[in-house]
């Protein structure tokens, strides 16, 4: 017997796709429910409304990257360790939700707006703490060098880590792990004493 398709996660899966190659503003409610082969109407049998649908696939792909780095954040004391460890997470994460991760670097904006999903926005302020703290206590412990402002370091990594969502193509000769190796080589060995 079939497994019975699950109209929600299709309506997810498809809208992901739109929202990650059109934008969120750019996509509607009857392109989503064209690609998922029902009428407009029906979609708001499963979602109140277009927000709603952004807001479940990027909260998905927010809980588990705040999940994972919970566990970085408890598992390494030492500051080189951690940062690679977010590192690691990150890229691991946006494999594994490639298009939330488009979706949320196209949209940040519109997803942190004060209006926007609640979960996101905490979630997004969770993950740039993480990244502060690590930085914070290394520059302080003598693991990274201080001559260069968090408030600077951070961005610049944050940047060169998410924004590979829009040209990184995994190879079977270059995959995720590998960038995570090389982004490690030139970003976070960069900044370490």
């Amino acid at each position: 017997m079939a497994t019975p398709v699950d109209r929600r996660d299709v309506i997810l899966e498809r809208a992901a796709d739109l929202f990650a190659k059109q934008g969120v503003a750019a996509t509607t409610v009857r392109e989503i429910a064209e690609a998922v082969g029902i009428l407009s109407g029906s979609l708001y049998h499963h979602f109140a409304s277009k927000d709603d649908i952004v807001d479940a696939i990027v909260s998905s792909f927010m809980d588990d990257l705040v999940t994972r780095y919970d566990a970085v954040m408890a598992a390494d004391a030492d500051p080189h360790g951690r940062l690679v460890g977010l590192v690691r997470a990150s890229i691991a994460t946006s494999a594994d939700h490639p298009h939330a991760t488009e979706i949320y670097q196209n949209d940040a904006r519109y997803l942190q707006a004060d209006d926007g999903p609640t979960i996101v926005r905490q979630s997004a302020r969770s993950v740039r703490n993480a990244w502060i703290q690590v930085l914070e206590d290394g520059a302080a412990s003598g693991a990274f060098r201080n001559d260069v402002p968090v408030k600077v370091v951070y961005p610049l990594l944050r940047d060169g880590l998410w924004l590979t969502a829009r040209w990184f193509t995994p190879t079977r000769t270059y995959g995720y792990d590998q960038l995570a190796e090389d982004y490690v080589k030139v970003f976070v060995d960069g900044i370490a004493r």
